[in-house]
Formats: C-alpha cells, sequence, structure tokens
C-alpha cells in the first residue's frame, strides 16, 4: 500500500486506488496514514470527524466508515491475494492502527529525509544537507491532506507538516548560500520573500544573496519592505537581529562575503 497526504490524498493497493470519494472516510483514513503503524483510539477519530459535538451514533458510524475503508482494501487485495484487509487496516487497543510501513507513506519519507538533512547541516556537510533537504521538499505536491477538510486532530498534523516543510526549505537555502551559490538564488528568494513577506529568515537570505550580488540598495528595500509589513500589520518592528543585518549591509561589512562563517555570518540565525 502507497499512501500519499502531501497534496491530494492518495492511496493505492496494487495499483489501484483505495480513497474513498466520501469525506470523511477520506479524513479516517488521512488520519491514520499520518499515524502509520501506531493505534489511532476512537475518541481521537471522533473528534476529528464531529468535533466535541459527536452525534449518539458516531462510534457505529465510525465502525461503518473502517468496513467502507476495509471494503475498498480488501478488494484491491484480492486481486494478488496479498492477504486480507483486515490485517492492513487493524482493530486494536480501542482504536485502529493501519499496518503499513512508514516508507509507504509520504508524509513519513519526508520526515526522515528532513531528519537527516538537519544532521547534515549541523554537521557542515553542506552538500550532503542540501540534497537530503532538497529531495524531502520536492515530494510535496501542493498543500498537506489538500482535498480534506481536517478536525482538529488532522489540522495538528497539517499544521506541523508545513512547519517542517518551512524549515528545511529555510535550511537548504542555508546550506546553497554556505556554498556560495547566492545569485542562483535570487529568484527563488525573490518568490519565497512575497509568499511570506514576514518571515524574517527568509528576507535575511535574500539581503545576503543581494548584497553578495552586488545589489545592496535592493538588499536594504527588502529590509524596508519588511518593516513596513510589519509595522502597518502587527505593529512592531523587524527582530535586533535583523536590523543589525541591516546595519552591516549599511556598512558593507565584510563579515557578509564569507560563506564558511556560521549562522549566516553571525548576524542571522
Amino acid at each position: 500500500m502507497q499512501i500519499k497526504v502531501l497534496g491530494l490524498v492518495e492511496a493505492t493497493v496494487n495499483g489501484r486506488s483505495v480513497v474513498p470519494s466520501a469525506a470523511k472516510p477520506r479524513q479516517i483514513l488521512a488520519l491514520l496514514a499520518l499515524n502509520a503503524g501506531q493505534v489511532v483510539q476512537v475518541p481521537t477519530l471522533v473528534e476529528e470527524l464531529w468535533g466535541d459535538r459527536p452525534p449518539r451514533s458516531a462510534r457505529t458510524t465510525l465502525q461503518t466508515y473502517i468496513l467502507q475503508l476495509r471494503r475498498l482494501i480488501g478488494d484491491a487485495l484480492a486481486a494478488s491475494d496479498d492477504g486480507e484487509a483486515k490485517e492492513v487496516l487493524v482493530t486494536r487497543y480501542g482504536g485502529y492502527l493501519l499496518d503499513v510501513p512508514e516508507e509507504a507513506v509520504d508524509a513519513h519519507r519526508f520526515t526522515r529525509l528532513v531528519r537527516e538533512g538537519h544532521s547534515a547541516y549541523d554537521a557542515e556537510d553542506h552538500v550532503t544537507a542540501s540534497r537530503l533537504l532538497r529531495s524531502a521538499l520536492e515530494i510535496w505536491r501542493g498543500p498537506a491532506v489538500v482535498d480534506v477538510r481536517p478536525g482538529m486532530p488532522l489540522g495538528i498534523e497539517a499544521v506541523r507538516l508545513e512547519e517542517a516543510r518551512l524549515s528545511a526549505l529555510e535550511t537548504r537555502i542555508d546550506a546553497d548560500l554556505r556554498m556560495g551559490k547566492h545569485k542562483a538564488m535570487l529568484s527563488e528568494l525573490a518568490v519565497l520573500t512575497v509568499q511570506h513577506p514576514m518571515n524574517e529568515h527568509l528576507c535575511a537570505q535574500y539581503m545576503i544573496s543581494l548584497f553578495r550580488a552586488g545589489r545592496q540598495w535592493q538588499a536594504l528595500d527588502s529590509f524596508k519592505a519588511l518593516r513596513n509589513t510589519l509595522v502597518e500589520e502587527l505593529g512592531v518592528e523587524p527582530s535586533t537581529r535583523l536590523q543589525q543585518l541591516q546595519h552591516a549591509i549599511l556598512a558593507s561589512d565584510p563579515r557578509l562575503d564569507r560563506e564558511e562563517t556560521a549562522q549566516l555570518q553571525g548576524l542571522f540565525a
């Protein structure tokens, strides 16, 4: 069984889709996939489907949805005699478990690659870090579980994955900057700073790339744009670290040209 949740929810067994068309069974499949190999308790599934106002028939209806999923899985398994659906979608300890390897779920592959990429970056192996994190980011096909209206448990998982995605992106760019690829990063960072107009880390990366490319005035304009957004939207100034970076650019601080200096030239982490 192969499952994708980083984008549209997709699940196949023997090349055959087992994604239910109905919304709530699809919610269950997504939540079980994100917890592959772990028991998801019935109260958690009830909360996912109905929040804090479940109907009296919630547990019975949940069982019906589980049976629908098993029927889809079972029909796909029957084509190859690979076992029974109840061995894949298992009832256990007051809940249900999707018994598939973690690597069968794209979100788990993403998490593993990100973990390995961060470890490589911490070890100052920037080539490996960039490669691993780029591979992790390429797994994404859109927002997590984009075709599911999530309840709180699934929503928390989706937010966690989106935060991990942004962290991986920032660290991958850090690794590329440490390898002196500032010119190659300019177009990507130009788009990212528009998409994330209040993200100081991306702004700092863009400012440094622009400065190294000989565009000091554009680097300062980027700071000004972020500052205006923060003041107008939140009534706050940029962080001290970003202001220090602005001052360094104004002074043409030579440290900004040293790719080998850690933590974005010691001015912004």
